[in-house]
């Protein structure tokens, strides 16, 4: 009976991983054969089995057995508050496919409050397409907050801030920061600072009920780098003292620790604090990212993470 009993349960996990990467990942099933080693007679009744026995809706609703294991590894491991993992498409690890979803339900999750809550966002690829999933919605009662400047240093706008379309779709307040994502000077990051909306802001983003932010690598694919925020020098400067990622700007190192000086000396973004008591959850995955989301968890910069079966299983190895 018990072997039975293993073999449904392995029989609907195939289900539905062979739903998922239909559904959500947009794989034929000739393609999904391939990835689970399967003939395509079998994952066309595996991508049938996932809709008769009602594991697909708009997401995946069948709690994959390595996935859940591995989100309460995880939570074990780092502390964590929350713990999301989706699964891996095995031919792109680094996929945000699923992620997004996942981080659109942990968001209206707060949405769907009828208490009032101030949402403080990064931003970020990932967190672009979580608010891009989002379902619209009416919800007066709540205030978005952003935790960095949206603006370039000529004055255009970032092209990853995300704090205007996710008050558009859930019919919310929201709050800029109307700032440089970098000061010019520690002293004008001062001036800055001064200001009364963007005291006010940041004042907003300490009190958050939920923080949402994005995990950024270093290197040569940096988004930092690649989005125009630092040069190539000031990029191998942090490389050189250490910092192996970034979240809202802030560089820090493999334990998470914020690196002195260089570019954080001019960071404008509210303050990166460690040990936060509400919720600061991580939207990340990928092989390029997971050394940073390994110091991101390390120094307590986050306690709360949504990111995929790959990354999970680098985390709990290192």
């Amino acid at each position: 009976m018990a072997k039975r009993a293993d073999s449904e349960k392995s029989r609907l996990d195939d289900a539905a991983r062979a739903g998922w990467l239909y559904y959500v990942a947009g794989n034929t099933q000739d393609e999904i054969a391939r990835k689970l080693g399967v003939s395509r007679q079998s994952a066309q009744r595996l991508v049938s089995l996932a809709v008769s026995e009602r594991l697909i809706k708009v997401r995946l609703d069948h709690p994959i057995a390595n996935c859940m294991e591995l989100s309460h590894r995880l939570k074990q491991r780092f502390d964590l508050l929350s713990c999301e993992v989706v699964p891996s498409d095995p031919s792109s690890p680094s996929s945000i496919v699923g992620l997004a979803q996942a981080g659109a339900a942990e968001m209206e999750r707060y949405l769907k409050s009828s208490r009032p809550k101030i949402i403080a966002i990064g931003t970020g690829r990932a967190l672009r397409a979580s608010v891009e999933q989002l379902a619209p919605m009416d919800c007066p009662q709540h205030r978005i907050v952003s935790l960095l400047g949206n603006m370039m240093s000529d004055g255009s706008a970032t092209p990853y801030n995300v704090v205007i379309r996710m008050a558009d779709r859930a019919g919310t307040r929201h709050y800029p920061m109307p700032l440089p994502v970098f000061a010019r000077s520690p002293e004008e990051r001062t001036v800055l600072h001064n200001q009364e909306p963007v005291h006010n802001t940041m004042d907003l983003a300490r009190h958050a009920d939920v923080t949402f932010v994005g995990v950024g690598q270093l290197g040569d694919d940096a988004p930092l780098l690649i989005d125009g925020f630092v040069t190539h020098e000031e990029l191998r400067a942090l490389e050189k003292s250490g910092a192996v990622g970034e979240i809202i700007s802030w560089a820090f190192d493999a334990e998470g620790q914020l690196i002195e000086g260089l570019t954080n000396d001019r960071v404008a973004s509210t303050p990166l604090r460690p040990d936060q008591e509400n919720p600061v959850i991580g939207i990340a995955a990928g092989e390029a990212k997971a050394v940073s989301i390994l110091g991101a968890l390390r120094g307590r910069l986050v306690n709360g993470l949504i990111t995929n079966e790959w990354t999970a299983e680098f985390l709990l190895k290192n």
